[in-house]
């Protein structure tokens, strides 16, 4: 494998800035995770886990300037976007942290012997235990939140796993600078700085997934390259958990009643939530079934005027730049598909956005059409008009697993008339989060979050976003007749830890 160099590049100019670093070699790859597995044991204490991780926050928020400034030089996304991802970088640092202190991601459980039950119970002590090393692939389109300190990472952390990041192409000099910030909080708290390898490189990321030692995986991204490491570590000679998040259309249904009733509003709203960040959100909305007719009409041209008067915007890199005007180019060609404000190339490094129209029944069967139903990575949406509440559950039934799944109902819709509750029913087998009257775009970091959904959305269950992302890189593991003597703390009769548990069938906190 050879060692090319690896450039930090304007998207704004798609110039080179300077050299970060070079790809790493297999043997970096294999240098990188073997220094991460070593230091396993570094972890197993929670108070320092939850230390590290605070500190880890505090370190990033000290170095804000730079690492806002280094963010937008690769990215172009902007310091007020940035500053707030880097804001909920940390906050969801500190969350871990809280989690790890709090204890109840372990799910102790405890029974004593009991000779009358059928058949008998044993002693038996039940608790999770960590993976061991986490491979994380950063994501394109959030440099904080989903790269070298993102979610993934704070996660593997939180539950005493290591990391061997393989950092985004387009922010390699972002990464190496929260490497750093991580390493130096690692150091603080008596933690080797080879807890958190980072190696750069497509061919690195190949290494990464097959090596031995990695326990676990966590990808963003695309689905093709999500599945070809799926696929890798489902090959592996013991294969890996592998969570990755490969693609999302996010669905939005508009009810004929929430249309006649706040048609400029929804229209307004969605063109707010396809554009933002230049429409490089996992969560766009990317298809919107509105019904035909004026009150339809009426939401278009909200839609219409709302993106007409949006700017141009950069991309992240010139290769997503090349992708979505090529896309578009592909999709505008379609028969009965017209395109009331056309996106596409708004400069030479710019890209506008828009949205295109088509009738519903034109998705409600396999043909041509069939591309509408992909994911177009950029600020465009595609606006599915139907006629009949048949005719939207058959472009519904068509559709692959998504992220999130919208409905805008009217007010008596949300109070219960109508089909408010059936049209949610039809929305829950299709995302991982289903929304009323709101819109995707703005993923909270809260306890009740899922960030998930059926694939191809995500290649797991899980979540990637919020407390329960712990649970990926952990597995449990119960002890039978074990001596208290060689009992770990946790599973202990006295609680030496106050660990919330469960006591012979009692929840105690």
């Amino acid at each position: 494998m050879a060692a090319a160099p690896v450039w930090s590049v304007d998207p704004r100019t798609g110039k080179q800035r300077e050299q970060v670093a070079v790809e790493a070699t297999a043997q970096e790859v294999d240098a990188a995770v073997r220094a991460a597995h070593d230091v396993r044991g570094s972890l197993a204490d929670r108070a320092v886990r939850s230390a590290f991780l605070r500190g880890a926050a505090d370190g990033l928020e000290a170095a804000k300037d730079q690492l806002v400034e280094a963010a937008d030089a690769e990215t172009a996304l902007g310091p007020v976007r940035l500053t707030g991802e880097l804001a909920r970088t940390c906050y969801q640092l500190r969350a871990f942290a809280d989690i790890v202190d709090e204890g109840a991601f372990l799910d102790v459980v405890i029974n004593h012997p009991d000779d009358t039950a059928t058949p008998p119970i044993p002693d038996l002590r039940r608790y999770k235990v960590p993976l061991g090393v986490v491979a994380v692939y950063s994501a394109s389109n959030f440099p904080f939140a989903f790269s070298v300190a993102g979610g993934d990472t704070a996660s593997a952390l939180a539950a005493g796993c290591p990391v061997v990041v393989k950092s985004h192409p387009d922010h390699p000099a972002l990464s190496e600078l929260v490497a750093a910030v991580l390493r130096r909080a690692a150091g603080e708290h008596g933690i080797p700085e080879g807890v958190l390898g980072l190696v750069h490189g497509f061919e690195a990321g190949i290494e990464l997934i097959k090596h031995p030692l990695v326990s676990a995986a966590g990808f963003t991204g695309s689905i093709r390259g999500g599945r070809a490491l799926f696929d890798a570590a489902a090959a592996r000679p013991v294969p890996i958990p592998f969570h990755g998040e490969l693609g999302s259309l996010n669905p939005v249904v508009v009810t004929e009643a929430a249309a006649a009733e706040r048609a400029e509003t929804i229209g307004a709203g969605l063109a707010g939530s396809m554009t933002l960040g230049v429409g490089q959100f996992c969560v766009k909305p990317g298809l919107v079934l509105v019904p035909s007719g004026a009150a339809g009409d009426g939401l278009v041209k909200s839609l219409t005027d709302a993106v007409s008067n949006t700017d141009a915007g950069v991309l992240l890199d010139h290769r997503m730049r090349d992708n979505f005007v090529a896309g578009i180019a592909e999709r505008v060609e379609l028969p009965d598909v017209d395109s009331p404000v056309t996106p596409g190339a708004g400069g030479e490094h710019t890209v506008s956005a828009g949205f295109l129209t088509v009738p519903a029944e034109k998705l409600a069967r396999e043909g041509e059409h069939d591309l509408l139903l992909e994911e177009c990575f950029g600020p465009v949406t595609v606006v599915a008009r139907y006629e009949d509440d048949a005719e939207a559950r058959a472009v519904l039934s068509r559709l692959p697993g998504n992220l999130t799944a919208t409905v805008q109902l009217s007010a008596e819709e949300a109070a219960g008339e109508g089909r408010g509750a059936e049209l949610l029913a039809e929305l829950t087998p299709l995302a991982g989060r289903v929304l009323v009257n709101g819109w995707p775009t703005g993923v909270a970091v809260a306890p009740a979050q899922h960030h998930g959904g059926p694939y191809p959305a995500t290649t797991s269950t899980s979540t990637s976003v919020g407390g329960t992302a712990i649970e990926r890189w952990l597995r449990p593991v119960a002890y039978q007749n074990a001596p208290e003597a060689l009992l770990p703390a946790e599973l202990k009769d006295d609680n030496p830890l106050g660990l919330p548990r469960r006591f012979n069938g009692r929840l105690e906190r």
